[in-house]
């Protein structure tokens, strides 16, 4: 994998070889999928399978698997705006028990969202590959954490935190000041062992922005590019879609396609998505036309 970049007028890199503990993923052929499995009672878009069983858990999981996922992201912690954190014992208790079982029955890598260290460690020492951290390190055990395990991790940006980031906030330079807080943490990974090709960006849609500044990101989604590493996004069922279309999270479907689809076609390697059989088609579809790709089976 590339280096960061710091040439502005660089040229964006779009072929990746990302190393997640035991699984090799080669991004840029065709868009991968991440498929949501919102373990929570709180979730923004009312998906969240805190309640189920077990058994319930695993076979939706094993379903998205089927859908088209090809990594599975499980979160025990909702991180929509106004949400409040939860205790350690609790995310544990959410969490690890269907990453122990899925880790042994799914052939593709588990990412565990969280921003906590301990709960990373423990979804790692069970069988999961990548974490994806809302927070890129607010935890200063993080990095340490991953590089122990030899997992991958996603970085991204948010300005504040989920109680508060949507308090009204502002950017001077929108693009600019990401992509320098994405560099910072970029260094922290890289001075901490972790190397290049286990690190993926997202610029952390509906994390701390506006209207306005989701729809810029996507648009602008090629700058993130030039960084030299695989870009993430997740737009699926979120509220600036809301705000356009006026509708509920359960009513946003065509809208999260629409969105997965620009920002494919300007550079995302990785969409983060809840509804995995619906977007595996708006991902061939794109695939098709933009990468010159026809995949005929999952």
């Amino acid at each position: 994998m590339k280096p960061l970049c710091n040439n502005s007028k660089a040229l964006p890199q779009d072929r990746f070889i990302l190393k997640a503990r035991k699984f090799t993923l080669k991004l840029g052929k065709r868009t991968q999928i991440m498929g949501i499995l919102n373990l929570t009672p709180d979730s923004f878009t009312g998906d969240g399978l805190y309640r189920l069983s077990t058994d319930k858990i695993i076979k939706k999981a094993e379903q998205m698997v089927r859908d088209g996922a090809d990594i599975l992201d499980i979160g025990g912690e909702s991180t929509r705006p106004g949400a409040k954190p939860i205790s350690e014992k609790e995310e544990i208790k959410r969490v690890i028990p269907p990453i122990k079982i899925l880790a042994k029955r799914i052939k593709i890598p588990i990412s565990i969202d969280t921003y906590k260290s301990k709960i990373a460690e423990l979804a790692l020492d069970n069988g999961a590959s990548i974490v994806n951290d809302i927070t890129a390190f607010g935890d200063n055990n993080m990095p340490k954490t991953i590089k122990r395990y030899n997992a991958a991790v996603v970085l991204m940006h948010m300005r504040g935190k989920p109680l508060d980031m949507q308090n009204n906030p502002h950017y001077r330079s929108l693009i600019t000041e990401i992509t320098g807080y994405l560099q910072k943490r970029i260094k922290i990974a890289v001075d901490s062992g972790i190397s290049s090709d286990k690190i993926i960006i997202d610029p952390g849609i509906g994390f701390g922005k506006t209207l306005e500044h989701n729809m810029e990101i996507i648009r602008r989604l090629a700058e993130f590019k030039k960084m030299g590493f695989p870009v993430l996004i997740g737009t699926s069922r979120k509220s600036f879609i809301g705000q356009i279309l006026n509708k509920e999270p359960q009513g946003r479907l065509m809208g999260t396609a629409a969105s997965i689809a620009l920002s494919i076609a300007n550079g995302a390697d990785i969409v983060r998505v809840h509804d995995v059989r619906e977007m595996h088609d708006v991902v061939k579809i794109i695939d098709a036309i933009t990468r010159k790709i026809i995949i005929h089976n999952f």
